[in-house]
C-alpha cells in the first residue's frame, strides 16, 4: 500500500469497522457471564487458553463461588481442581482469591467500575479492565488481546506489539463511543477469519482495505475452509440464527456446539 495520510488511515480504519458490523452485528464479549463479578473472574481465566474452555468451567465455579464474598472464602486447593482446565491454575487461584478479597475489603464487595480501581486488584491489568468496563458497565475500552495486537499490525493501524502503543494508535483512529464494540468486532474476525498462521484472506470481508491481504490463503474455495466457529463450513444455520438475532445462550440450549 502507498503511503497514505492520517486522514485517509483514518478512513480506511473506519471503513474496516463500518464494515465487520455489517458481518458481525452479533459480535460481544465471548465469555459467559451475568454480572460484572463473573466477567471479571471469566476474563482472569481466560489468559493464555480460549473463552471456549473457560466457558465449560466457569458454570460450576459460579455455581459454588456465586459472588466476592463466596470467592474469598474458597479453599485454595478446591479452587484450583474446579479452575486446572484453564492452565495455570495456581496462579489464576492466587489472581481470584486475592481480587475477591480486595473488592470484599476495599469495595463492599462490588467490581469497581472504574480503570483506576480495576486495575489496583490482583490479577488485572488494563486488557482485563477494559473487558468488564465495556462489557459489564458500558464504559468503552479497547482491549488489546492477542488477536486486537495482530490484526492492528496487518491493518496497519500500528507497527507496534506492545499493547499500550496499539492500545493509543487504535485509539486516535476511532471514536471513544466505539472502542468496544471495534475490540469486539476486531477479536471475531481474528478467531474467524484472520487466524496467526493461516488468515483466510480469500475470505475476509475486509481485505480490500487490508494492506496484508495475500499473506494467507487467497483462493476463495480454500479459504473459505479455514474459516471457524459459525462461519466453518457446514454451519451455515448456525450463522443465519446468529445474524435473525438468536443469542448464544439459546442457541447452545438448542444443542448447537461452539468449537472453533
Amino acid at each position: 500500500m502507498r503511503q497514505e495520510t492520517p486522514l485517509a488511515k483514518k478512513r480506511r480504519a473506519r471503513k474496516i469497522y463500518r464494515v465487520l458490523g455489517e458481518v458481525f452485528p452479533y459480535a460481544h464479549a465471548e465469555l459467559d457471564f451475568s454480572n460484572p463479578f463473573e466477567l471479571l473472574v471469566a476474563t482472569v481465566l481466560s489468559a493464555q487458553t480460549t473463552d471456549i474452555r473457560v466457558n465449560s468451567v466457569t458454570p460450576q465455579l459460579f455455581a459454588q463461588y456465586p459472588d466476592a464474598a463466596a470467592m474469598a472464602q474458597a479453599d485454595e486447593t478446591q479452587l484450583q481442581t474446579l479452575i486446572r482446565p484453564t492452565g495455570f491454575y495456581k496462579n489464576k487461584t492466587r489472581a481470584l482469591l486475592g481480587l475477591s478479597q480486595a473488592i470484599m475489603q476495599e469495595h463492599d464487595g462490588q467490581v469497581p467500575d472504574t480503570l483506576n480501581e480495576l486495575v489496583k486488584l490482583p490479577g488485572v491489568g488494563r486488557k482485563t479492565a477494559f473487558v468488564v468496563l465495556g462489557n459489564a458497565f458500558g464504559v468503552p475500552g479497547i482491549t488489546t488481546d492477542t488477536h486486537v495486537i495482530r490484526l492492528a499490525n496487518r491493518f496497519g493501524w500500528t507497527e507496534s506489539t506492545n499493547a499500550q502503543v496499539v492500545e493509543r494508535d487504535i485509539a486516535a483512529l476511532f471514536e471513544p463511543k466505539d472502542y468496544t464494540e471495534l475490540s469486539n468486532r476486531v477479536i471475531f474476525l481474528g478467531r474467524r477469519v484472520c487466524h496467526a498462521k493461516r488468515p483466510a484472506c480469500g475470505a475476509c470481508p475486509v481485505a480490500h482495505w487490508c494492506p496484508s491481504a495475500g499473506i494467507g490463503e487467497i483462493n476463495p474455495q480454500a479459504a473459505k475452509q479455514l474459516l471457524a466457529y459459525e462461519l466453518a463450513p457446514g454451519r451455515e444455520q448456525l450463522h443465519q440464527a446468529l445474524l435473525n438475532g438468536a443469542t448464544r445462550a439459546e442457541l447452545q440450549a438448542a444443542g448447537y456446539k461452539w468449537e472453533a
